[in-house]
């Protein structure tokens, strides 16, 4: 038999007359009833009037409920101990009292324990028989003090239940005590640990239906401690007035000791062949972990000493439990420090490769299929297949999530922002999370679906089926037990896991931080540097102009007045020194303009590209009609740049066109804004401005030179010659603009300028 989800689907499944949806929605803390071994009175704290009261006061306290109600609580309660009840309960709004009070009842005195406690406005006074003088407070503390040293000794979770559930049956003495372990907050249960009389059906390792306790029943388990039912087949007693007049709703009973209980799991407990039951609820980080159950054979009646006792040993035990766990998973956490510590020892600040290398130990740190890390809006995987949707979502979620947060789930197909349906065949069942930033980084971990066999109280498929009673909720251990296989699911993560989990994010956030300390300074380093290195070529490149404009204007002179005088290897050695000092200047005019680059500020506004080009052409047009070349312009929007530096990008560009035209046929340089992808591979394809020729073209192994300051593909006198500053003040400026720069060519075939200007709003 396969269920994707036994106990919720099958039950949610049955076709039959009974509805187990009103069972869920049942809103039993309003049922408006309580047991008839006692009498309940909620009495208005400010004034001490009874505002409601249970039909049988008459019979327990002698005056009946009508009269009670709208009257004074004096008149059941001496003033003193509505003083004490009323101090006590303001100075601890939260829990509940007990006191032992005595009344005239048809003129003989009569004992009673009052439980009281806070709800809004009132202060709701519980009271039961009491059939002995005094508790028995001094035996229960001895018992209660061996059961906790017994507790204190197991050393696993599974021993801890085990002697809580032995304790709790000797401390009661109830037919079958079992701890029952909870699936997540609102999945099935497991019975994990039990003792039991002789003659009765074991139950230990049966899972039971999640409906079996509904999310409502599940919020009063963890809000109170302890519920008892001291009869199930009780005659409840009803209240008056049955509904507030106010809102039309019954008293609000969620922390009664005498609220009644759903008929539903009345008839349950009926089903099963109990007449009496006590739960205890057990905790974890105030969540309900379990339930500690208690079932008899007949009917009891709990004092209240007892309850007491039993609720303290729960809080002990959930403290006992918890202890042992986070033992537990510090244990595990050390086991797993070596192979974190391998993994942080080979971090470096490219996380993607560092993290994620050839073999599998980030997987195997948390025994995983698969891995992810996500940075940027780019995804790196490892191990099992990921579908990009499914990154998406998970990117998405992380980004409404604080850096260091942990989340997971061993259900994925059961996720209501999963993508595509749910779970593939070949997709992970289960995923760990921990958040990297707030922009939706994360680091992921997978696990495959792991099909696991579960022996059930109940076929899960028939959860409701006609007995004795009608058509009521199954008997649960009722001597079949029933073998199902779920599937969909991954192998549980485990609080180790979260931790592991967590203390990995710790240490790359500290890494990450001393990386980008490194960085910042050593990008204040560069800054500087780059600083002076501008203001050296401002200066050099000024001072230098004057010395050499005087040695080419000294040449100049000797040659024009006393060349007649001079032989004509001294004149052809003064020529020389004129066109050297010459070049000299103008490598040093661009010199100096390539340093100005580093300096200015930008303007950027968005520019008609049409127009740049148009004043661009005014200086390189000529140059490219000499060479012959053609322009063809495309359709040219507005781009957002300085202006003034984009008219030097294009110039630059157009002369280089001219320069390297192709030595005969049509002659053309081409113009145009595509949306391209750059060659980082970053997303989103951007507006890219392409310069196409179709001339001589640049060789593969000259192309990564051409944007070098000085660098030349040709001769000094070759080509119309040029300081091979041209390109790199295009790289310069484009660069300013936050933008990128990349050529395609092919010798012989001519060459394509590609380049961008940043986003829009940079600086």
């Amino acid at each position: 038999m396969s269920l994707p989800d036994p106990g919720r689907e099958a039950e949610a499944a049955a076709a039959l007359g009974f509805d187990l949806s009103e069972c869920v929605q049942e809103p039993i803390h309003l049922l408006g009833r309580i047991q008839s071994h006692g009498t309940l009175l909620a009495v208005e704290a400010d004034t001490g009037t009874v505002d409601t009261a249970a039909l049988n006061t008459g019979c327990l306290l002698g005056i009946a409920a009508q009269e009670l109600v709208g009257g004074p609580i004096t008149r059941v309660l001496s003033p003193e101990d509505w003083a004490e009840a009323l101090e006590v309960s303001v100075q601890h709004e939260a829990a509940s009292l007990v006191l032992p009070v005595s009344i005239d009842v048809a003129g003989a005195p009569r004992m009673f324990d009052v439980t009281a406690h806070r709800r809004g406005p009132f202060l709701i006074l519980e009271w039961e028989p009491r059939a002995v003088a005094l508790p028995h407070f001094a035996r229960y503390y001895q018992e209660v003090r061996r059961a906790l040293t017994r507790l204190r000794s197991s050393t696993t979770a599974a021993e801890c239940c085990q002697a809580a559930t032995r304790e709790i049956r000797a401390l009661t003495g109830f037919d079958r005590v079992v701890a029952y372990r909870f699936e997540g907050e609102d999945g099935p249960g497991e019975v994990v640990a039990e003792e039991l009389t002789d003659g009765h059906e074991p139950w230990l390792g049966l899972w039971f239906p999640a409906s079996d306790i509904p999310p409502q029943a599940r919020r009063l388990y963890r809000d109170n401690w302890i519920r008892v039912i001291a009869d199930v087949d009780d005659v409840s007693v009803g209240l008056h007035p049955p509904r507030r007049a106010g809102s039309g709703v019954p008293l609000d009973l969620s922390n009664s000791v005498l609220r009644t209980v759903s008929g539903f799991h009345l008839e349950y407990l009926r089903n099963v062949g109990v007449k009496s039951s006590m739960s205890v609820s057990v905790l974890r980080e105030g969540e309900l972990w379990g339930l500690i159950a208690c079932h008899g054979d007949a009917p009891v009646t709990i004092p209240p000493e007892l309850r007491a006792v039993c609720e303290f040993f729960g809080v002990a035990f959930s403290l006992q439990l918890a202890v042992i766990e986070e033992r537990e998973q510090a244990e595990a956490l050390t086991a797993s420090r070596e192979r974190l510590d391998q993994i942080i020892s080979r971090v470096t600040s490219d996380l993607e490769d560092s993290l994620l290398a050839g073999d599998d130990a980030l997987r195997r740190l948390l025994d995983a299929d698969g891995a992810a890390l996500c940075r940027g809006g780019r995804s790196t995987t490892s191990g099992m297949r990921v579908a990009p949707a499914l990154l998406e979502t998970l990117q998405a979620r992380a980004a409404g999530l604080s850096p260091g947060t942990v989340w997971s789930t061993d259900r994925l197909s059961e996720e209501p922002d999963q993508p595509g349906g749910g779970m593939t065949e070949c997709g992970p069942a289960g995923i760990l999370m921990v958040t990297l930033s707030r922009s939706g980084d994360f680091l992921a971990w997978f696990r495959r679906d792991r099909p696991t066999a579960r022996q059930w109280a109940t076929d899960p498929s028939k959860p409701v089926q006609v007995g004795p009673r009608g058509e009521r909720l199954t008997p649960r251990g009722s001597g079949a037990a029933f073998r199902a296989v779920v599937r969909g699911r991954s192998l549980p993560w485990t609080p180790t896991d979260r931790a592991t989990a967590q203390e990995l994010w710790r240490t790359l956030t500290g890494l990450v931080l001393r990386h980008e300390a490194e960085l910042a300074a050593l990008t204040e380093q560069l800054r500087v540097t780059n600083s002076d290195l501008d203001s050296f070529a401002h200066a050099a490149a000024h001072d230098l102009k004057e010395p050499l404009r005087g040695i080419f204007n000294a040449a100049t002179f000797v040659i024009e007045d006393a060349a007649a005088d001079l032989d004509a290897t001294t004149v052809r050695r003064m020529l020389t020194m004129r066109r050297l000092a010459g070049r000299m200047d103008d490598l040093l005019d661009s010199l100096l303009h390539f340093a100005r680059l580093g300096r200015g500020g930008l303007r950027r506004i968005r520019v008609p590209l049409d127009r740049v080009l148009d004043a661009a052409l005014e200086v390189a047009g000529e140059r490219l009609a000499e060479a012959h070349v053609r322009v063809i312009r495309r359709d040219l929007p507005e781009v957002y740049a300085d202006e003034h530096r984009l008219y030097e990008v294009l110039v630059n560009l157009l002369v280089n066109a001219a320069k390297y035209a192709a030595d005969q046929g049509d002659r053309t340089v081409e113009v145009l804004v595509d949306t391209l992808r750059t060659p980082a591979g970053g997303p989103p394809p951007q507006q890219t401005v392409v310069v196409r020729d179709n001339g001589i073209g640049i060789p593969a192994d000259h192309q990564c030179e051409v944007f070098e300051l000085f660098r030349r593909l040709h001769g000094q006198d070759e080509r119309g010659g040029g300081t091979g500053v041209g390109l790199a003040i295009v790289k310069r400026i484009v660069e300013r603009h936050g933008g990128e720069l990349w050529l395609e060519s092919e010798p012989g075939c001519g060459t394509s300028f590609y380049f961008t200007l940043g986003h829009e709003g940079g600086d």
